[in-house]
């Protein structure tokens, strides 16, 4: 019958999809839509398995998401997170199919905010860079011995625990002068620049004015360590503040940082003389430790030992040399007396036989020259004679010339033996290892001596010293 109504058709079913298919192709569609996906949310329930995989949840006010991190991208975190941080993560939502639940596999992790300051730590950092603040022929070496170290960091950080340790362990001997100022918050880097700003009139050789400095003396400053605990990078960001850098650039003398741990860098590691992996490497890397010094010190000892031994040794050689080239000169001048004597005895003899020989030849001609000799040659024979009657003055003459030359000779080898030194009261103080002793300083009290006089020598014990 027809009752003007036309009857419904029965409804397409749906299709009727495997479980397994139905996740994958969730996924699928999930991969499609929104990968790669950023996410910002709070750390809740975060795991390391024994695998380096590491399983937690974002969420916030408004849902959940659970997340698995494997451990690859795990290893190239520069943080530990920790409950409760906010945190931006990228990578692929997925269906986690054995279960059917939505997952995010993260891909990286960084704190919440943490792009933006490292955008402008990357600006600054070119900026900077191209003023030629970061320069390596700038950089100053440290000087090996500091009259004084300058310590600038807030008073109630582990840092400055750990600086002061390290120096008072290695160089307790140098003075550290503290210039306190706060290393976290706004009015952190204005801090820090009046701090450094303080210990610069100190190392320019003036006084600190107010402040927490010392007033009065203070020791000069030959070197500054800006040092701070490690923490995130919206902890460091004081130290990443441009005004800050120029104050580090503009510093008298060499800077050392050492901000963070040894991951952390700020703009202040790049502008300073040396950058310190932590604080307390800041100031291993300051004080060359005082042992090192005090072995220096008795390596140079031992080589000026060594050399004056040489030297002494040497100069003895060379006196024992001269001594036996000069022997007793008493020696010399009886053998000299003797020589001049021998030979006084020859040219004597020798003058002798000449003039008797020339008297006996003149006699002889004599008898024969007739009585009316030629005029000349009678000449001649009375110039002869008279040589002959001068010859006896001028031999005498002569050998009395020779005769004081002699004793002159005397007088003066006399002049240099040490008999006569000893003669006039001085007395030649040997020690018992025969060194000779010229002063005061080089006896001690009970020290055996020994005295040698003009005719013998004396055994002596020291007494005490007394002035001159």
């Amino acid at each position: 019958m027809n009752t003007g109504f036309e009857q419904p058709k029965p409804a397409t079913a749906p299709r009727i999809w495997p479980v397994g298919a139905l996740t994958r192709a969730v996924a699928d569609a999930l991969e499609a839509r929104f990968n790669p996906v950023a996410v910002r949310g709070e750390v809740s329930g975060f795991t390391r398995a024994a695998s380096g995989h590491c399983y937690f949840s974002l969420k916030d006010d408004a849902g959940q998401l659970r997340c698995a991190m494997f451990r690859r991208a795990a290893g190239l975190l520069a943080f530990a997170p920790r409950e409760g941080d906010e945190v931006e993560v990228r990578g692929r939502l997925t269906v986690y199919e054995p279960r059917g639940d939505l997952q995010l596999v993260v891909e990286s992790m960084q704190r919440a905010g943490q792009g933006v300051l490292f955008e402008q730590f990357l600006r600054l950092k070119a900026k900077l860079e191209a003023e030629g603040l970061f320069d390596a022929a700038a950089k100053r070496l440290l000087p090996a011995m500091p009259r004084g170290i300058g310590v600038v960091t807030s008073l109630g950080a582990a840092a400055l625990r750990d600086v002061l340790h390290a120096l008072a362990r290695r160089v307790p001997h140098i003075p550290v002068l503290l210039a306190p100022a706060a290393v976290q918050g706004v009015s952190a880097p204005a801090e820090l620049c009046q701090a450094l700003q303080n210990l610069y009139r100190l190392a320019q050789g003036g006084q600190a004015m107010g402040g927490d400095l010392i007033q009065g003396a203070a020791p000069p400053i030959d070197l500054i360590l800006l040092v701070r605990g490690g923490g995130s990078i919206e902890d460091l960001w004081a130290f990443n503040d441009e005004q800050l850098a120029r104050t580090i650039a503009a510093s008298p003398v060499p800077v050392i940082s050492g901000v963070g741990h040894e991951t952390d860098f700020t703009i202040a590691d790049f502008v300073a003389d040396l950058r310190a992996p932590t604080p307390t490497a800041a100031a291993e890397l300051a004080s060359a430790p005082r042992d090192q010094w005090l072995a220096s010190v008795d390596a140079l000892r031992e080589r000026i030992d060594r050399a004056l031994r040489r030297r002494l040794d040497a100069e003895a050689q060379r006196l024992d040399w001269l001594a036996g080239r000069l022997g007793r000169p008493s020696q010399a001048v009886a053998a000299e007396h003797l020589r001049l004597g021998r030979a006084d005895q020859r040219l004597r003899h020798a003058l002798a036989l000449r003039l008797e020989r020339e008297r006996t030849q003149l006699a002889r001609w004599g008898d024969r020259l007739p009585r009316a000799m030629p005029p000349a040659l009678a000449a001649e024979h009375a110039r002869l004679q008279r040589l002959a009657d001068r010859l006896p003055a001028a031999l005498a003459r002569q050998h009395a010339s020779a005769q004081q030359r002699l004793e002159r000779a005397a007088l003066r080898l006399a002049a240099l033996d040490p008999r006569r030194v000893l003669e006039r009261g001085y007395a030649w103080l040997e020690d018992d290892a025969g060194q000779p002793v010229t002063r005061a300083a080089q006896t001690t009290l009970g020290q055996a001596l020994t005295a040698t006089l003009a005719d013998g020598k004396v055994d002596l014990t020291a007494g005490a010293r007394h002035s001159a």
